[in-house]
């Protein structure tokens, strides 16, 4: 059961990882954000960079605050799984 969890936690974990790479990269073409899709993910991933807007203000035409939004999200999500890695192993 806790392997299942964890599995989980790991596929949602990397599903919203690449939508953010897809929302980075789909910036490089206007259109994309008028799309269904790009709309979709837009609504899933502004939020969280809208955090790290706050504290980043763009440079001109340059936005880096997604860039560090998802170092920070690789960073800060690892140590995530290894603590639901060790609750895991602690329960079980």
């Amino acid at each position: 059961m806790g392997s299942i969890i964890l599995q989980a936690g790991q596929y949602i974990y990397d599903i919203y990882y690449w939508m953010m790479i897809i929302f980075i990269l789909g910036s490089w073409f206007p259109q994309f954000h008028a799309t269904k899709v790009g709309m979709w993910i837009g609504r899933l991933v502004e939020p969280y960079f809208a955090i790290f807007r706050r504290f980043i203000p763009p440079l001109g035409v340059i936005d880096l605050s997604p860039l560090v939004a998802l170092i920070a999200y690789r960073y800060l999500g690892g140590f995530a799984l290894a603590g639901l890695r060790q609750i895991i192993s602690m329960i079980a």
